[in-house]
């Protein structure tokens, strides 16, 4: 049986969008309570009944999500336009070496706007 679990992270950070069309209002100065869901997918061991050990994703993942955290994301190496996609990928680029079931990372900006990344 293949399952994919997913776990949700949640932190607060300030952020501008630097590459944004003058006069929009992502180009000032701003935060968010991003959201973040990290999916990795694969086998149910039989012996144990699962992929892996929500503990485990939550103590690989916990560390890096910890980073962003009340931080301003344009000063983070990597994230000087730190929109959605690139923090997707950022994000990805360090979770997957620890978690090579990595599936899916998925940012939320608002209750209504999220981007999936999927790999490289």
């Amino acid at each position: 049986m293949r399952t994919t679990l997913i776990k949700t992270f949640t932190f607060e950070a300030a952020h501008k969008l630097p590459h944004a069309p003058e006069g929009n209002k992502c180009r000032r100065l701003h935060g968010h309570s991003f959201g973040i869901e990290v999916a990795v997918e694969g086998e149910v061991n039989p012996q144990t009944g699962w992929v892996m050990d929500f503990a485990e994703l939550k103590a690989a993942a916990g560390p890096v999500i910890e980073e962003l955290d009340h931080r301003y994301l344009n000063e983070i190496a990597g994230l000087e336009n730190p929109t959605s996609e690139v923090l997707a990928r950022w994000l990805w680029e360090r979770l997957k070496p620890k978690l090579p079931l990595l599936s899916a990372v998925t940012v939320r900006e608002t209750c209504t706007s999220r981007c999936e990344y999927r790999g490289l």
